[in-house]
């Protein structure tokens, strides 16, 4: 016998009463006449999921479109039938399936259930069910529903959801979730620790609050991944982040995914998933390591030239020329006067801005090789027959001769119009903001200073600079020693 729905409730037909038409809308009958039918027949059959109904006594009510391609049955084959015994399961699991649907009618909520059917053609597919009980206007079971969809297709949604959740609470990179405003949406917990926020705070923040540095380049590559998709190898940008102890300099390697709407008959994008790991400690160590190499073959370059040279002086200018390229703007090289005795103290470093008018002892340096003041090129030999240079108590290049060690000097955050003043004061070019000298020692013998000058555009001088510029004069001495006028009469 088979029923029609009136209103959520199921009612037998009378014996004089006519089959409904089920091929035309997938279900026994529809309240409200054919507009009833209609509307009630577009909702099943437009419905993601498969969805069949029984009423009280196990006949299938309903059965829409999504059932219908999952495991072949029409409608006009399914609607009528007393359950799934002999056409949508095997004779040995009827029962058991019967038993456990029909269990969802005397249940509270839903019931969830995974059950082998048969496809029309005679094959088997393994679906996940969600059951309820459809209730009657007196409160008593008057049926139920049954949404099905394949186990594979339910996985892969829970592998999804999982891998959203997973990616949002326990991944140890950055994951930040960029609507299309170019603003977090979604912050994982490693993101607001990167970020120096909690979780809740950058949320539909512009991203210029948060980063002080690499702000456009960001923002840039968002706009391109909305409109273009991702790029195909992650991005390495450099970042300053924003802190209560100040900023901090990060470089973050960068990974990018469009995020799409699956509801749309067109893709339309919903933002951008910001996957970000922190490189800065190895990005450091492979720009230090790149560094070294090429000073090393810059140095290994420049004892190679020198070696053709037959004047020791051109020896020198030589290695200073190859010292320059990427380490410095200018250089000196300056030798003691003749009449110049300064002690021979044991070498060291002396770090920090010399500003100060500290008297030094009576030193002289007249200049022996300096970089053109004028513009880039090579070294312009001025010879030991020049005057004096002017330097003034305190200067780096006098303090590195008495100390007998390595001094570095800096404008520090002055103005441009102190900046220059302050080079001026030292007789170095106008653009110098930064200086490092280095004394020129050979036999035991202190000979001279040469001094590298950095313009604003470079960082100051550090620690590897020193050892650098120290390996450089080391190499520099030598060759001078050998054009000293007084070497004829030494062993």
């Amino acid at each position: 016998m088979s029923a029609s729905r009136r209103s959520g409730t199921t009612d037998e037909l009378g014996p004089d009463e006519p089959e409904p038409d089920r091929s035309r809308t997938g279900c026994a009958d529809a309240p409200g006449g054919p507009d009833g039918s209609d509307l009630l027949a577009a909702l099943l059959d437009g419905m993601d999921a498969a969805l069949c109904a029984f009423d009280a006594h196990g006949v299938v009510t309903h059965w829409n479109r999504e059932a219908e391609r999952i495991l072949g049955w029409s409608a006009a084959e399914a609607v009528g039938r007393h359950g799934f015994a002999g056409w949508a399961v095997r004779s040995a699991d009827a029962e058991d399936v019967e038993r456990r649907l029909l269990a969802a009618m005397r249940a509270p909520g839903r019931q969830v259930h995974e059950f082998a059917l048969l496809t029309k053609d005679g094959g088997r597919v393994l679906v996940r069910t969600q059951s309820a009980a459809v209730r009657g206007p007196d409160g008593a079971p008057a049926g139920l529903y049954c949404a099905f969809s394949e186990v594979h297709a339910q996985i892969d949604l829970e592998r999804s959801i999982a891998l959203g959740e997973a990616l949002l609470q326990d991944a140890s990179w950055g994951v930040v979730l960029v609507d299309a405003d170019l603003r977090p949406a979604l912050v994982n917990a490693h993101a607001a620790d990167a970020l120096g926020t909690g979780r809740t705070a950058p949320l539909g923040r512009p991203l210029g609050e948060l980063l002080s540095q690499g702000v456009e380049e960001l923002e840039s590559a968002l706009t391109h991944v909305l409109a273009e998709g991702a790029p195909p190898v992650p991005a390495e940008i450099w970042i300053g982040v924003r802190g209560p102890e100040g900023e901090r300099r990060r470089c973050w390697r960068n990974g990018f995914v469009r995020l799409a709407s699956p509801l749309a008959e067109e893709p339309v994008p919903l933002g951008v998933a910001w996957l970000f790991v922190d490189v800065t400690e190895a990005k450091q160590g492979e720009q230090e390591t790149s560094l070294l190499r090429f000073r090393t073959n810059q140095l290994h370059r420049a004892a190679r030239a020198a070696a053709e040279c037959e004047d020791p002086l051109e020896a020198a200018t030589v290695h200073l020329d190859f010292a320059l390229a990427g380490f410095a703007d200018h250089a000196v090289i300056d030798c003691l006067a003749d009449d110049s005795a300064p002690s021979d103290a044991p070498t060291g470093d002396t770090s920090g801005d010399l500003t100060g008018d500290t008297p030094g002892p009576p030193v002289r340096l007249v200049r022996v090789c300096a970089t053109p003041a004028a513009g880039p090129g090579p070294s312009l030999r001025t010879g030991r027959t020049a005057l004096p240079v002017r330097y003034g108590p305190g200067h780096p290049a006098l303090q590195c001769v008495e100390r007998n060690g390595s001094v570095r000097a800096t404008a520090g955050a002055a103005s441009a119009e102190q900046a220059r003043a302050w080079a001026a004061s030292r007789q170095w070019p106008a653009d110098t903001v930064h200086a490092l000298c280095a004394v020129l020692r050979s036999r035991g013998r202190t000979l001279g200073v040469v001094t590298f000058l950095r313009a604003p555009g470079r960082a100051p001088f550090e620690r590897p600079d020193t050892a650098h510029a120290e390996d450089v004069a080391a190499r520099i001495a030598t060759a001078l020693d050998l054009a000293a006028p007084t070497r004829a009469g030494r062993p």
